[in-house]
């Protein structure tokens, strides 16, 4: 496995890392605990070193279920999880606002080491930005967290450039998180030349988004009840059989690379790190061995600068349909 730096603080992480979000929260029912394990230390026994979870998926059972399962190798894998929503678990998502206070940061990080077994946590983000909160205290509250040896690097999920910039000059950012791949580009406009020139990493989720771009889902396809696609604007049966013509351009391209759709779409992020020169490490998350061997594949898989030139093309001709998520949830995004 080729290994990528985050940031310019040496954290070093395989090329591809894995999104654990599905395995306990988000896409239906949890993933069986002895079988998520038997996944995650497959991911590790293929090279993956680059696990992402977070407080807010179960809430708290990822994390747990990463202790679990990384507790062998601990010392040869990167941990990154996030804090900043504040939780009442007597409700049904568990998930009531953000909080980002230095107190509660402090509070929530304690907790997540126990869960998560470490002494130390790899990469911790803000999950969301805190309007109530200037960014100068929450990047203190992670600068104290660092020099207690709680935590190594900062980073931050899905912020804009004005807060990127205020967290970066308190301490040191090594990555950005947010979403990114060919159907959802628009983090190109502002924010990773933001990245390029602060020296931060950029760690993209949904590279897959959200499973439409490996060819698996149609307009037919049905999700569980508690699956959030469900709620989300791109995924109606009307704007998935619009954005139909998205899947049919990489699927094209797959079968001239002898690769799958999912295997294109991951290649095209990893390409983008010398189109935009910021260090690009994407996340997808899958359930299944299969899956995850077939994501690993794209490392293999070689785009060279045509066709690049080609999918940009195809892709800016494309009238991508419905919006990535529900006006309430779009609204903490980017402050």
């Amino acid at each position: 496995m080729q290994k990528r730096i985050l940031g310019n603080g040496n954290l070093e992480v395989s090329a591809i890392g894995l999104g654990c979000m599905g395995l306990s929260f988000g896409y239906g029912p949890a993933t069986e605990k002895q079988e998520a394990i038997a996944l995650l230390r497959a991911a590790y026994e293929r090279g993956v070193t680059f696990f992402d979870t977070a407080q807010a998926y179960g809430p708290f059972a990822n994390e747990e279920l990463l202790g679990e399962a990384l507790a062998p190798f601990r010392d040869q894998v990167v941990i990154a999880t996030k804090f900043g929503w504040k939780f009442d678990l007597a409700t049904e998502r568990g998930i009531v606002g953000v909080d980002s206070s230095p107190e509660y940061i402090k509070e929530v990080t304690d907790a997540s080491l126990k869960r998560l077994k470490v002494e130390t946590i790899d990469l911790l983000y803000q999950h969301r930005v805190d309007p109530n909160v200037p960014m100068e205290d929450v990047a203190g509250a992670v600068k104290d967290l660092i020099q207690a040896g709680k935590v190594k690097h900062f980073g931050l999920s899905e912020a804009g450039c004005a807060a990127i910039r205020k967290a970066h000059a308190v301490q040191p950012v090594a990555a950005l998180q947010s979403e990114y791949s060919l159907w959802w580009r628009e983090p190109e406009a502002e924010i990773l030349p933001t990245l390029a020139e602060l020296g931060i990493g950029f760690v993209p989720f949904s590279p897959l988004g959200k499973g439409f771009l490996t060819g698996k889902i149609d307009d037919s396809t049905t999700f569980a009840a508690t699956d959030f696609r469900n709620m989300v604007p791109r995924f109606t049966a009307e704007n998935r059989k619009a954005n139909q013509a998205v899947v049919d351009l990489i699927g094209e391209i797959a079968r001239g690379k002898q690769a799958t759709p999912a295997q294109i779409a991951l290649a095209w992020v990893m390409a983008q790190t010398s189109v935009h020169k910021v260090e690009m490490v994407p996340i997808p998350g899958t359930t299944k061995l299969h899956r995850l061997e077939e994501n690993l594949g794209a490392t293999n898989v070689e785009l060279t600068d045509d066709d690049l030139r080609e999918i940009d093309s195809a892709v800016s001709k494309l009238d991508i349909q419905g919006e990535r998520y529900p006006a309430a949830m779009q609204a903490l995004i980017n402050r």
